[in-house]
């Protein structure tokens, strides 16, 4: 499959085509047309599942469960190079990552949406980065999601009426178990901390090195372990507050398409200056593996 052929909407303004990450049921929403499947292979390998198009209105969408359908594949074994390779190759424009969570706040109640603006990497075993074996880049990571997908977001939970958070760091643990309580009690002495998850990370990394604006809508099931009024978390009771809560994302996913990102965003040419290596240098294989990447800057390999 090639990239979007769909480059500008009537008003002349780059078409959107938003890719949505997240559970396997997502993509089921009502009011989206046009659905069919895209099976893709990348230069990183398979990626969770195939993808699923679908249209509201003038945008396109695209929805990848990164867990596979059926939650095949753990947090760690989730190939998160192939998702984002995949994305990038049929054009999405900007990815809304909906993710379940843990609050770690006492007023982020479970069935609450947040929007998270920062992330603490507690992963141990996952690939962070496209590049390597002989190309190496470093992009600028400090603000981490996208001001624009953040402010889609922001402003569909306000149309819509959901209760929903501003901020906040998520937290990503490699999992898959969950945390111990000396663990949860420790991450909520840290400032900022709003959430905590096992998915995000390496995810976002990923789509900054993609150029893809990135936003994370964070799905609060639990209070994680750390809350001495509730039980600790079990997965029956993720499940019960998750599918409840799913009606909702799939409304806020809706209304961005909707309304979608729009306007400048650091992450469009976060890798103009970010190559390190000499383009010579770089060896045929790793050319040909990050030409989705690097064709932009340096031509056609």
């Amino acid at each position: 499959m090639t990239q979007s052929s769909a480059t500008a909407d009537p008003a002349g303004q780059p078409r959107a085509v938003l890719g949505v990450l997240g559970g396997s049921g997502l993509y089921d929403m009502p009011g989206l047309s046009g659905v069919r499947e895209h099976a893709l292979d990348t230069p990183f390998g398979p990626p969770s599942d195939a993808l699923i198009e679908g249209w509201v209105g003038e945008t396109q969408l695209f929805f990848l469960p990164r867990h596979g359908r059926g939650h095949r594949h753990t947090p760690s074994e989730i190939n998160y190079r192939a998702n984002l390779w995949a994305l990038k190759k049929v054009g999405v424009t900007d990815i809304v990552s909906v993710s379940a969570v843990g609050s770690m706040r006492e007023d982020i109640a479970p069935g609450d949406l947040v929007i998270v603006d920062q992330f603490i990497d507690r992963t141990v075993s996952r690939p962070r980065t496209f590049f390597d074996r002989g190309c190496v880049a470093h992009v600028g990571f400090s603000d981490p999601v996208s001001r624009r997908v953040c402010a889609a977001l922001e402003q569909a939970c306000a149309r819509l009426g959901l209760r929903h958070h501003v901020g906040g760091a998520y937290v990503c643990i490699e999992g898959p178990q969950f945390s111990t309580r000396a663990e949860s009690l420790t991450y909520r002495t840290w400032p900022n901390v709003a959430v905590i998850g096992m998915t995000n990370l390496p995810e976002a990394r990923l789509a900054r090195e993609a150029e893809i604006p990135y936003a994370t809508l964070a799905l609060a099931t639990d209070y994680d372990c750390w809350h001495d009024g509730h039980d600790a978390v079990s997965v029956d009771q993720v499940i019960a507050v998750l599918k409840a809560n799913v009606a909702n994302a799939q409304k806020v996913v809706r209304a961005v398409a909707e309304a979608p990102p729009r306007g400048p965003d650091a992450a469009l040419d976060a890798l103009r200056f970010a190559v390190m290596t000499r383009p010579d240098l770089i060896p045929g294989e790793a050319r040909t593996r990050l030409a989705l990447f690097l064709d932009k800057y340096l031509g056609p390999a």
